[in-house]
């Protein structure tokens, strides 16, 4: 007796090999899964002690493998078919109006900025990124404070000789409360 594949040969084998047809991707997607390798990506984040690791990877979106309706990604019509088209005058008008645009220098909207709603924030020429230090955030925050405690101690030295220096002896409680605020405000500024 012959078998399905005997009677219907489903795929031949020559064909088969040079074929269009694509496997689909993992998780019900509707197109091959192109996901980067580790040695591949490029975003990077402080792993600590100035070592930079591969971020991790996003998380799978909620509507892998549906289609997206075309009325939520293209501006559907308002008006009914045909009441678009203009009056030979009003065309005429138009195409004039167009041309003293042009020529005062005016730029035509395109379709993208036309159906755009939100403004697009210009960024400066001038801005360059800040480089990665390959710290986190617990280690970039101990080393400032670090900093700010060595700074905060030079200026306490200093307004001590300060008060020394003016009243000729050592600052007592409310001294110190004086060089404490004076430090601060200092620090603040």
């Amino acid at each position: 007796m012959k078998t399905f594949t005997d009677l219907f040969e489903v795929y031949d084998p020559e064909v088969q090999g040079r074929s269009q047809i694509k496997k689909m991707g993992d998780g019900g997607r509707i197109r091959p899964d192109r996901k980067k390798t580790e040695p591949e990506k490029r975003r990077m984040k402080a792993a600590g002690g100035g070592k930079m690791v591969p971020a991790k990877d996003y998380k799978p979106r909620k509507d892998i493998g549906t289609q997206r309706q075309t009325s939520t990604r293209v501006q559907q019509p308002e008006k009914e078919r045909g009441s678009a088209a203009l009056s030979a005058k009003e065309a005429q008008r138009k195409a004039y109006l167009e041309r003293k645009r042009r020529e005062a220098g005016e730029k035509t909207k395109s379709a993208s900025e036309l159906l755009a709603k939100k403004k697009k924030t210009e960024v400066s020429p001038k801005y360059k990124p800040q480089k990665a230090s390959g710290k986190t955030r617990a280690e970039r925050d101990k080393q400032r404070g670090e900093g700010e405690r060595m700074l905060r101690g030079i200026m306490k030295k200093q307004e001590t000789d300060k008060y020394v220096k003016a009243t000729g002896q050592q600052p007592d409680k409310k001294g110190k409360m004086k060089i404490a605020g004076r430090v601060n405000k200092r620090m603040s500024t």
